[in-house]
């Protein structure tokens, strides 16, 4: 058995696509804070279907390295971020 433990952080949204925006932002945000944060895991659903999630990241392996940054749904090709977030 490992020692991590996992955040789960209840939020409501009005509606599947509002949920999925609060949870990219708060993931965002959160991982800009701590490294430990895994954003690709985000998941909503529905208050009294918690059982079907809906993924908030795409999360794909890319070619080179890393993950797929963009929104689950996303009809553009794979990207490590998204394309309106600036490098520093």
């Amino acid at each position: 058995m490992t020692e991590r433990w996992v955040i789960h952080l209840p939020v409501t949204g009005p509606d599947l696509l509002r949920a999925r925006i609060l949870a990219r932002t708060a993931a965002r945000v959160l991982a800009r804070l701590s490294a430990r944060v895994e954003p690709g895991g985000v998941t909503v659903s529905a208050e009294d279907q918690q059982g079907v999630r809906h993924w908030v990241f795409c999360d794909r392996p890319l070619p080179v390295a890393g993950r797929c940054a963009l929104p689950a749904d996303h009809t553009s090709a794979c990207a490590p971020r998204p394309p309106w977030v600036r490098r520093r």
